[in-house]
Formats: structure tokens, C-alpha cells, sequence
């Protein structure tokens, strides 16, 4: 049986990597990974659906164990993707994405060598900085930060195996579609 790969997407707010992710793990049936965190569960959230929710105790456990591919501290609460529940799908012979942050994405490549890095971004900034107004869910500050943010992310597009310009929703779903069936 061919092993899965695991595809791990990441990029600037705003660049679209969700919207594209969703219609295609959708369209590809494509396994979503859960991850592990150890904020409390939002209403209607269910443990091993949309979070696996650990104790700190549990989480920092995992992490003595070297249980995660990537993990981060986040204002406060940890998360963190396990590499069992990837594994699992894997060796199923499924494909999995994970749409997780570029410092999380480089540490999972350096756990899993295979792992195929896709980098989504804007034509340019000010592409980014447009659609990030137009979504009108994030304050002023709010905004200035995620461009802050997108300009250091930016700096790590050269370490991905590929990188789609996303321009166009159905354009960009069909190159990581591609990307995928490689």
C-alpha cells in the first residue's frame, strides 16, 4: 500500500491558504488534522473533532515524549500536532494537509523529510493589506500586525517546495490540487 503524503501549507494572513484548503481537503477528501491544544473548549467544540483538548500537564507530557511534529505557545495556551493521528492517516495511504504557521512548518519538515511545504501569498502586499481591510473582522492595530507579521513570513518562502500566488480562488485550489497528486 503507497504511504500519504503530508502537505503542510502555511502563509500570511489573508493570503487565502484557508479558504483554499477547506475546498480542497473537501473536494480531495482529504483527512483534516487535529490538533492538540491546551485552551479550553469554545461552545459547541468537541474533543477529538475540532481540538484534542489537553491539560497543560498532558500537553507538556506529549512533549517530553517528542508526541508532536510541531507545537507553539500561543497567548498562553499551547498548540501543537500530533504525530500519531498524522501518522495513522498516512500509513492509511491519505494524503493530509496541515495548515499550520511557518515556524511550525519548518520544524514539522525537519521531523518528516517527505513532508512537501506549500507557501500561499498575495500578488503583494498590498494585495494582502486590501483584503484584509475588506474582510472588516479586525481592528486597525489588529491589521498593522498581521502586515508586521506577513513581512517576516514572507522571508521564509524560499524554504517551501512550492508556492502559489493566489490570485484567483478555483486557479489556486487547482495548483495545490496538483501539487498533491504528484
Amino acid at each position: 500500500m503507497k504511504k500519504g503524503k503530508l502537505i503542510i501549507v502555511s502563509g500570511p494572513s489573508g493570503s487565502g491558504k484557508s479558504t483554499v484548503t477547506k475546498i480542497v481537503k473537501d473536494r480531495l477528501n482529504v483527512p483534516l488534522s487535529v490538533s492538540a491544544t491546551t485552551r479550553k473548549p469554545r461552545t459547541g467544540e468537541i474533543n477529538g473533532k475540532d481540538y484534542f483538548f489537553l491539560t497543560e500537564e498532558e500537553f507538556k507530557k506529549k512533549i517530553e515524549n517528542d508526541e508532536f511534529y510541531e507545537y507553539a505557545n500561543v497567548h498562553g495556551n499551547y498548540y501543537g500536532t500530533l504525530k500519531e493521528t498524522v501518522q495513522e492517516n498516512l500509513n492509511k495511504g491519505l494524503d493530509v494537509i496541515l495548515e499550520i504557521d511557518v515556524q511550525g512548518a519548518l520544524i514539522a519538515k525537519e521531523k518528516k523529510k517527505d513532508a512537501v511545504l506549500v507557501f500561499f501569498k498575495t500578488k503583494d502586499i498590498h494585495v494582502l493589506e486590501d483584503r484584509l481591510r475588506k474582510r472588516k473582522t479586525d481592528s486597525e492595530e489588529i491589521i498593522k500586525v498581521r502586515l508586521k507579521n506577513a513581512l517576516k513570513e514572507l522571508k521564509y518562502e524560499s524554504r517551501y517546495d512550492f508556492t502559489i500566488i493566489n490570485e484567483d480562488i478555483e486557479n489556486s485550489c487547482q495548483e495545490l490540487i496538483d501539487i498533491i497528486n504528484r
